[in-house]
């Protein structure tokens, strides 16, 4: 899976918004294909003086992975309340990343929880309004 694809950041879920994540940190991410009944999958390889490693990177819906990263760029969340159409959980939240002054930098993220929301602002952040992602990873 080569072909990459220009998408908003407002627009990415799920793996494609994993991968604009991880190349926002700097990580060396790859997808893995589809195999028990997964569908393409991102991963993140962590290479140290002596040993290589890969692990799963899901953000938007792992707090062991995303928490850090919250705290990492100073997330600002902010629960915004239910009833939006345009979210599937009904749920509108709002996110920050934040220099060290506490000032904002815009524009921000949101989503339907804080971790999705909290991964588009650093998306956005370091990326810009629009990241190449790999096509298959697009729902």
């Amino acid at each position: 899976m080569t072909d990459l694809i220009e998408v908003r950041v407002s627009n990415l879920s799920g793996e494609a918004l994993g991968w604009a994540v991880g190349k926002a940190e700097g990580l060396d991410v790859f997808v893995a294909p589809p195999e028990y009944g997964n569908s393409w999958r991102v991963f993140a390889r962590y290479q140290g003086q002596a040993i290589e490693h890969t692990k799963r990177f899901n953000p938007w819906e792992d707090w062991a992975v995303g928490g850090p990263l919250i705290d990492k760029h100073h997330i600002q969340t902010s629960f915004n309340g239910c009833g939006f159409s345009r979210s599937p959980t009904g749920e509108f939240w709002c996110a920050y990343v934040c220099k060290a002054t506490g000032q904002e930098v815009l524009p921000s993220g949101d989503g339907p929880n804080a971790l999705t929301a909290a991964c588009r602002a650093i998306a956005q952040a370091k990326l810009g309004d629009t990241v190449q992602v790999p096509k298959g990873l697009l729902p």
